[in-house]
């Protein structure tokens, strides 16, 4: 049986038999013997029909499998959200679902969860503790435990979860898989039981970041039915830009709890990103550990409460009594608390949006140590605590987090780490992430399979998108990409424009080169980057371009014309003629 998304997909357009698919898929269910894992699975003979009823093979996730966290409404199955008393029957598709049903994916249950999606260690739920798949004595990690456990397991190629403190990237991380925790509002949340509706996310798990990119393009963008979700351009992968900048955490603020195994493989990874080409930079993260403080401590938890207080009010002891605990905490906080809170917050995003102007992407550890479920069970709310040490703060900055796998202990448990990058710069995990992935070699999860070779991307603009050669701030690793890469935009190539041009240092804050075409034989060729935008993205970016610069059409070297940056002539008057450089990024480093 195939693996991944892209092999399933392939093995059906080839005559495999989406049918065929899930019944080889229950049949794993049924060997690999966790009752833990569904609460609920739909009826094989229905889910069969439903395989057998798709009539378009071009379909992008044609006939594959998936499976759904249980606080993620699938029409006529209960959703429990791990608690009983809690239970109804869904009557239409959450969004997420019917998008990915539309492109051509087939749901086969729901799956276990710490109740109300509150914990990050997938033993509170009445319906079970999933079985790591890598030591049974270890948590499986939630709050989406089942999810991932059936990702790891290899019983679907992908899962939903949802993510509001870490619960799509910590059970990642202990099953050896991806997990994508999208941008705040670019996947709607209609359908979903709220944990915190204003920091909650559904999260995709799978065997590669390619898998998990596809099923996230093919839930992402605005929804009525929802008012968080936002029109954010989600772009695609592309090539690793260059001159890329990760920060980590330094030295004294990496937390494990004194778990010198994990610390080992943290700085392996490091190493690792190092060797494949990123500029490594030391950060201060106090301000991050600050930001996640605020989440159980604050008044987010309020948010918690307003989802079940008529279940708390009715037949509070139908819940899980650490979840109780911890939901019933919502009820304290006031509303000076609340703004207290939220002012905290805001001077906080100040902090991260200067953190970003130097770095590209942050690297930190997923989880900074593993629990047994006996240890959990003894200590279980300061060990879920220390469990969310990288993972609490980021809904509440609204980065995207991309957690893969990054080695394997010398005990043979997995460790992982994650990507950050403001919101908006999902493409960006995903092309360093996709290589970074491939580079570790590790096997898929707990199957033993070794990952497929990477699937090459596309060099060239494809529809819908423009492209845009840039020349100065906005090169890779300089301070103004975060604009670019806001807007979607995917690295294609370097290149050099025809020898037409001369490049001016123009007086401007921060510094911009001014390139200017010349007539024949009294120009330069200049280094500029190539990147891929969609056309709204474009759009947008373009319309914020301050004078005295515009976008005009490049001739590059090889005779191609492109859209890219050129300056008004008068501006260049008294201005340093920087030609001589070759392209900016020389310039700045001499």
């Amino acid at each position: 049986m195939s693996e991944t998304i892209a092999a399933f997909v392939e093995a059906h357009r080839s005559g495999t038999s989406p049918e065929e698919t899930v019944a080889h898929c229950y049949q794993r269910i049924r060997a690999h013997n966790d009752p833990a894992i569904f609460i609920t699975l739909r009826d094989e003979a229905e889910v069969r029909a439903e395989a057998l009823a798709l009539g378009n093979s071009s379909l992008p996730l044609y006939g594959v499998p998936f499976a759904v966290k249980d606080n993620l409404d699938v029409a006529g199955m209960p959703t429990t959200a791990a608690c009983p008393a809690f239970a109804y029957t869904a009557k239409a598709d959450a969004t997420c679902i019917r998008r990915l049903r539309a492109a051509g994916a087939i749901p086969i249950g729901k799956t276990n969860l710490d109740q109300f999606a509150t914990g990050l260690v997938g033993v509170r739920s009445p319906y079970g503790i999933p079985r790591n798949v890598f030591d049974e004595k270890l948590t499986p990690g939630g709050s989406s435990s089942g999810s991932a456990v059936a990702v790891a397991a290899g019983l679907v190629p992908f899962a939903l979860g949802t993510d509001t403190a870490g619960s799509g990237r910590v059970p990642a991380a202990l099953g050896n898989i991806v997990g994508l925790k999208p941008s705040l509002g670019a996947v709607s949340n209609a359908g979903v039981v709220p944990a915190c509706r204003t920091l909650d996310c559904v999260s995709v798990f799978a065997l590669t970041v390619d898998d998990a990119w596809m099923a996230f393009a093919a839930m992402a963008g605005p929804d009525i039915a929802d008012s968080y979700t936002g029109n954010r351009p989600i772009g695609m992968p592309g090539a690793t830009p260059p001159a890329l900048r990760i920060g980590v955490p330094i030295r004294g603020q990496r937390i494990f709890f004194g778990d010198q195994a994990s610390a080992a493989e943290f700085d392996g990874a490091i190493a690792r990103f190092g060797k494949l080409g990123a500029t490594i930079a030391e950060i201060d993260i106090e301000p991050l550990y600050e930001t996640a403080r605020l989440l159980y401590e604050g008044p987010w938890v309020a948010e918690r409460y307003l989802a079940v207080q008529e279940l708390i009010a009715s037949s509070p002891d139908a819940m899980h009594p650490v979840t109780r605990e911890i939901i019933l905490g919502g009820t304290r906080p006031t509303a000076a608390d609340a703004f207290a809170a939220f002012y905290k917050l805001q001077d906080l995003r100040r902090v991260r949006d200067h953190i970003y102007r130097k770095i590209d992407v942050l690297l930190v550890p997923t989880i900074p140590t593993v629990y047994t479920v006996e240890q959990v069970l003894a200590d279980p709310i300061q060990l879920n605590s220390r469990l969310g040490t990288y993972t609490n703060f980021v809904n509440l900055l609204d980065l995207a987090g991309l957690a893969i796998p990054a080695g394997m202990r010398p005990d043979g448990i997995p460790f992982g780490v994650t990507l950050l990058a403001p919101g908006g710069q999902d493409a960006l995990l995903a092309s360093l992430g996709r290589v970074v992935h491939a580079d570790t070699r590790l096997p898929m999860g707990a199957t033993g399979r070794r990952q497929p070779p990477l699937a090459p991307l596309p060099a060239a603009p494809q529809a819908g998108e423009i492209a845009l050669a840039v020349v100065g701030a906005h090169l890779s690793g300089m301070p103004l990409n975060g604009e670019l890469k806001s807007h979607g935009a995917r690295f294609l190539e370097a290149a050099h424009t025809a020898p037409d041009y001369r490049m001016f240092a123009l007086e401007t804050q921060p510094p911009k080169p001014g390139l200017l075409r010349v007539p024949a034989g009294e120009g330069a060729s200049v280094a500029v980057e190539i990147w891929a935008l969609p056309a709204a993205g474009f759009g947008r970016f373009v319309a914020a371009i301050p004078p005295p610069l515009g976008i005009g059409t490049l001739t590059l070297a090889d005779g191609r014309g492109v859209k890219g940056f050129i300056v008004e002539a008068s501006a260049t008057q008294g201005a340093r003629d920087i030609s001589s450089f070759g392209g900016w990024r020389a310039y700045v480093a001499c």
